[in-house]
């Protein structure tokens, strides 16, 4: 069911005005598209959608869920995690505490994947890692580590790509599913092991109105495929904000289709996918 423009401002200020979610400079195209999803789905007109939110919390809460919604998976784009072993971890190997945040986690596989690397390097007891998400269901699944197998098992080549290419099973630098997770073919399911759990935080954060509420600075900040529901004005706050809670020398990582445009661009050097702080 098609949206106007006029639905979409509509729906926004609404939300604005009746919840603490300000969707103000979210992509229009992209906020179309999931608020077309929404009234197909229920069969509702927008003034419908928004006169049951004003009444029903839990109905709202719900909405803005499918609205926020975004999935990841396990070493997503393998080629960038060849990248990141070979140009960013080695950065990080003399650091005492290697403090990471990755905003828009989502489910949570990609701050696991990150873990699983650094422990592949020795490195993940130096590790103190951050993931934030809008989301409240998406980061429930991140908390448990548990997913369905049949998705997650679509990623285990990815696994193989990055940790295991040339290798055969025999080979002693081979890493096996087991060393990560718990697999039950039978329930269906894939389990982060506990060591790789507690490693990481998953909290709310909303990236476009908190500010700092972790108490120290990153590293590292991973923030893949989120940007591009914003407008370009809120992108470039989030850089400098970015920018601001970088410690030095550090590094920002985007998704393929994300880069820094404009003023924001004079903060940060660029390499590739890796963009450092100036």
């Amino acid at each position: 069911m098609e949206v106007t423009k006029d639905e979409i401002v509509f729906f926004v200020k609404s939300v604005k005005e009746i919840s603490n979610y300000d969707f103000t400079e979210y992509s229009e195209k992209s906020f179309g598209r999931r608020l077309e999803k929404i009234k197909g789905d229920l069969n509702q007109t927008v003034e419908q959608i928004i006169a049951k939110m004003r009444v029903n919390t839990e109905f709202l809460e719900t909405i803005i869920r499918e609205i926020t919604v975004n999935t990841t998976e396990l070493f997503r784009d393998p080629p960038l995690w060849h990248t990141i072993n070979e140009e960013v971890l080695p950065r990080l190997t003399n650091k005492d505490e290697i403090n990471i945040w990755h905003p828009g986690v989502s489910n949570g596989l990609e701050a696991y994947s990150l873990l699983i690397m650094l422990s592949e390097k020795g490195l993940l007891e130096r590790v103190k890692s951050i993931g934030t998400d809008l989301n409240p269901e998406m980061l429930d699944i991140a908390v448990k580590g548990k997913y369905r197998y049949k998705v997650v098992s679509d990623y285990l080549a990815n696994f193989d790509l990055v940790l295991n290419a040339g290798k055969n099973e025999k080979d002693s630098s081979f890493v096996p599913y087991s060393k990560y997770f718990d697999l039950d073919k039978i329930k269906g399911t894939i389990k982060m092991k506990s060591f790789i759990q507690s490693k990481v935080e998953f909290m709310r954060h909303d990236l476009v109105q908190d500010r700092n509420i972790f108490g120290h600075e990153f590293d590292l900040i991973i923030c893949r495929n989120l940007l591009i529901y914003f407008t370009p004005n809120l992108q470039n706050r989030i850089f400098d904000f970015f920018h601001q809670i970088l410690k030095p020398n550090g590094i920002l990582i985007l998704g393929a289709h994300e880069s820094i445009l404009g003023s924001a661009m004079q903060k940060y050097d660029k390499k590739g996918a890796i963009y450092n702080k100036r």
